[in-house]
């Protein structure tokens, strides 16, 4: 058994009423990455944790790695943000290539998380990003070493800034597309992995499945799907569709 694994929390696309948005968290050697955070995170980490036979909460999480911040895979920081700041006790640390981190607090969190009231009939204190956040900065073309992950990302063909990952810990090493349209390119970039998590939601920049299924039969079989629509058939499917709860050897 590989010492890198995957715990998917959610599978579905923006629109999905059956499943959670996409995320899912990876753990080598005791530390555990959150790759991307819809809301409400806590509950989507507990239920899917718990369903793994697993006991923990979001306070396990090293570092939360943000691909983009469309909504499905954003709108959840905003509260771990807090959680993590007035609960725990100390900042959330996130990994982010710098066009999507130079957007996060200014045109994402900073409409509910900028001014706080401290005292009734008193003027409200302004916060700004760094009272949250601890923000690691990832280029293309560059590395980053988080406890026991190696990450290095790469550009996606998307509507806003997004950034697909190679991350290698064990030995083993997981690729994940994010959000994006079919892009051969970055299809062979994955394909060096020894698993590869790739969207299949269709549509306007998104993959059609009908894309990945037309790849040869050796990748397909190293590959997990997921940010598929609900009407998507999982068991005609030529792909292993990623399922929330279950765990996935890198």
């Amino acid at each position: 058994m590989s010492g890198f694994r995957l715990l998917s929390l959610g599978v579905g696309d923006a629109f999905s009423a059956l499943y959670y948005s996409s995320c899912f968290v990876l753990e080598a050697d005791g530390h555990w990455l959150l790759m991307d955070s819809p809301h409400p995170i806590r509950k989507i980490f507990r239920e899917g944790t718990r369903a793994a036979g697993l006991t923990m909460d979001v306070d396990r999480i090293d570092a939360l790695v943000l691909t983009h911040l469309h909504g499905d895979h954003a709108s959840g920081v905003e509260g771990l943000a807090f959680y993590f700041r007035y609960v725990l006790g100390r900042k959330l640390p996130v990994i982010t290539h710098p066009e999507i981190a130079e957007r996060l607090w200014s045109k994402h969190l900073a409409g509910s998380m900028e001014w706080s009231l401290q005292e009734v009939g008193q003027p409200p204190s302004q916060r700004a990003r760094d009272d949250f956040l601890e923000i690691t900065l990832l280029e293309e073309n560059q590395t980053l070493l988080q406890g026991p992950f190696d990450l290095s990302c790469r550009k996606t063909i998307h509507n806003i800034p997004t950034v697909a990952f190679k991350i290698r810990a064990a030995g083993r090493t997981l690729g994940y597309s994010a959000d994006t349209a079919f892009d051969p390119s970055l299809v062979d970039w994955l394909s060096a992995a020894d698993l590869v998590v790739h969207e299949a939601s269709g549509g306007f920049m998104h993959t059609p499945y009908e894309s990945l299924a037309a790849l040869p039969a050796d990748l397909r079989a190293k590959m997990l799907i997921l940010h598929y629509p609900d009407t998507f058939d999982l068991d005609v499917s030529v792909i292993e569709p990623m399922r929330q709860g279950r765990i996935y050897q890198v």
